[in-house]
């Protein structure tokens, strides 16, 4: 074999290359980023501070049937930071 390589080198190889592919196939992002405006940046702060979970507590202050509804079909409302990542800094 060329290179000095054995069977299970090119097995590795294979299967690297099988994960890559498969990774590369991934649909691009979808879900909305939190937006850093006047409404949220106090929670970017908390994020970086107490981290998500902490921020997560006020989400529902606003995001809820009254002010800002879920659309059909949201997953559970209390994990919003799970999906919905911060904006870069």
């Amino acid at each position: 074999m060329p290179l000095g390589l054995k069977k299970r080198d090119f097995l590795l190889i294979g299967i690297a290359i099988l994960i890559l592919a498969f990774l590369l196939q991934a649909p691009p992002e979808s879900t909305s980023r939190v937006p850093f405006d006047d409404d949220h940046k106090q929670y970017y702060d908390i994020v970086k501070k107490q981290g998500k979970k902490a921020a997560e507590k006020f989400c529902e202050e606003c995001h809820n049937p009254d002010t800002v509804p879920f659309p059909e079909g949201h997953p559970a409302k209390y994990r919003c930071l799970f999906c919905h990542k911060m904006q870069p800094s």
